[in-house]
């Protein structure tokens, strides 16, 4: 079969009909991306049990366990991208959860910290191609606007992984070890992959099927990096990221330690989420006629002026739990307005390579902005301080990077 020139062709239109019924297809893309947060927020409660279990040294050398899971997370959409454009959404995307199921099994039994490392280091490798495979999937049915708006609905399901992941680790650890966390979530992943593989049918083209050679994955890197919408807005998306990281590392010492307060940990969390999800359901129903330029760009420009407010709040000393809680909260509804609308704008031409651009945007947003996430939460000095520092530069940096795609021309409606 001959496969054509990825410099020359047209990207192909998605038809905007999904495989399967509408709701059930973005239910099961929520559900696909919700295992990833799930891996990771659920064990907000646990670490101080893990610490103690293991003999972990210091509060903050257990941000390791997030910090693995993500370093694994992004590095592996390289992989996946590519193989998902040669073998199909679904054997790739089947493989790797069997695998996610088998590494949180492993780390449910681990007997050193070294070891639950490695396993959630794994963990993450595996479960890179929700997020790969995921975009592309819902990008060979959908482009644009069409495409902004499935993803906003998505995470408003996926969103509520993150309010209630916290509070079911909370739970488990009332009636029994952390271990039960990680087995957990082995079996609901075990259940999602059920669901997949009997539901959704493969969705890439035979004809858009690539060959796995390094020209053409150098070509498909090669036209990624290279068109400016797609780099742009994904190291725009990058440095946010990384102040979201920033806040799930250093999120459990803050509530516990700044504000003496373990019990609400849950809480604060739900609200944050919950603001997110706001934000997404919101952006599901104004993308179409405001367009994703007007409503990243201002949310962006949100973004920083709160997180302005949140750093001389904290400067002023007038820091406590409920103005954390409540800026906090706004500053992530912007995040969520803000990185919906980036990820479609940056896969908008990239059709014909949907898999490999996927992940190496994925790649570029999750290792890049778990290591400036790693860095603020290292920062960690028993104040707010880092966490607002890292949202308010962050913030700076995407809106300049934004200008800089844009030419000056912001909030533009098309």
């Amino acid at each position: 079969m001959t496969h054509r020139n990825m410099s020359t062709q047209p990207a192909r239109i998605a038809p905007d009909a999904p495989p399967l019924g509408f709701r059930e297809f973005v239910a099961l893309v929520a559900a696909l991306m919700a295992l990833t947060a799930l891996g990771i927020d659920s064990m907000l409660p646990a670490l101080p049990a893990i610490g103690d279990a293991l003999g972990v040294k210091t509060a903050n050398e257990r941000q390791l366990v997030i910090t693995a899971f993500l370093i694994g997370f992004g590095v592996a959409q390289l992989a996946h991208g590519p193989l998902a454009d040669r073998f199909g959404r679904k054997p790739v995307l089947g493989v790797a959860l069997a695998a996610y199921v088998i590494a949180n099994f492993v780390a449910a039994f681990s007997a050193s910290f070294e070891l639950l490392l490695i396993a959630r280091f794994i963990g993450g490798t595996a479960i890179a191609a929700s997020r790969v495979v995921t975009v592309a999937l819902v990008r060979d049915c959908y482009s644009g606007r069409a495409m902004a708006r499935v993803m906003s609905l998505a995470f408003i399901v996926f969103m509520a992984a993150p309010v209630l992941a916290p509070t079911v680790g909370q739970t488990i650890l009332l009636f029994g070890s952390w271990r039960l966390i990680f087995a957990m979530i082995g079996v609901i992943s075990a259940g999602v992959l059920l669901w997949f593989w009997m539901r959704m049918p493969e969705t890439l083209h035979p004809i858009d099927r690539m060959p796995l050679s390094f020209r053409r994955l150098a070509g498909g890197w090669r036209m990624t990096i290279t068109d400016r919408w797609s780099l742009g807005y994904t190291l725009a998306s990058t440095a946010l990221m990384g102040a979201l990281y920033g806040f799930i590392n250093s999120v459990q010492q803050i509530v516990f330690d700044v504000f003496d307060a373990p019990k609400l940990l849950v809480l604060v969390f739900a609200i944050t989420a919950s603001t997110m999800a706001v934000a997404n359901f919101l952006n599901s129903r104004i993308v179409m006629v405001v367009g994703t330029r007007r409503i990243s760009h201002s949310a962006l420009v949100g973004l920083i002026l709160l997180s302005g407010l949140h750093l001389v709040v904290a400067l002023a000393g007038w820091e406590t739990l409920a103005t954390f809680a409540v800026i906090q909260a706004l500053t992530m509804g912007c995040f969520g307005l803000a990185t919906s609308n980036f990820s479609a704008m940056a896969m908008e031409n990239m059709g014909a390579i949907a898999g490999t651009a996927s992940s190496v945007q994925g790649f570029t947003t999750v290792t890049v902005g778990a290591l400036i996430g790693a860095g603020i939460g290292q920062a960690f000095d028993g104040t707010t301080v880092p966490l607002f520092l890292g949202f308010f530069v962050a913030g700076l940096i995407a809106l300049a990077i934004v200008a800089l795609v844009e030419r000056g021309r912001l909030f533009r409606p098309t």
